[in-house]
């Protein structure tokens, strides 16, 4: 569904695929986060998604002006995953918050995969 916005000047709607797209953005700059991943919930398989699909591995959830946000991440081999975790939870909070004006409630972050770096 999404969320809308009433201003002097007219209303703005912003969905959750948009919200999902900004933290998709914000998360792949940090470092030690190779890809978000998609997970088949039928075969189990996790597949590491490109930049073009930053969105997908992203659940938005919009109540009121507050928004939580999980992220389904696939970190690189040799980082601490709980800084990893830290840093894109605080990235992502940091960016959603400045560009859409809603308070984030929640950055939920999801480990499934760690890549051994080439």
């Amino acid at each position: 569904m999404g969320k809308e916005i009433r201003n002097d000047y007219g209303s703005i709607d912003i969905s959750e695929s948009v919200i999902a797209t900004i933290a998709g953005a914000a998360a792949i700059e940090c470092y030690g986060l190779v890809g978000m991943s998609s997970r088949k919930s039928s075969d189990k398989v996790v597949q590491l998604l490109g930049r073009e699909n930053l969105s997908k591995g992203i659940v938005v959830e919009i109540e009121e002006n507050e928004v939580t946000i999980e992220l389904f991440i696939v970190v690189g081999y040799g980082t601490r995953i709980s800084e990893v975790a830290t840093n894109v939870m605080e990235r992502v909070r940091y960016t959603v918050e400045n560009l859409t004006g809603f308070t984030v409630n929640k950055v939920n972050i999801n480990v499934e995969s760690v890549r051994i770096l080439e």
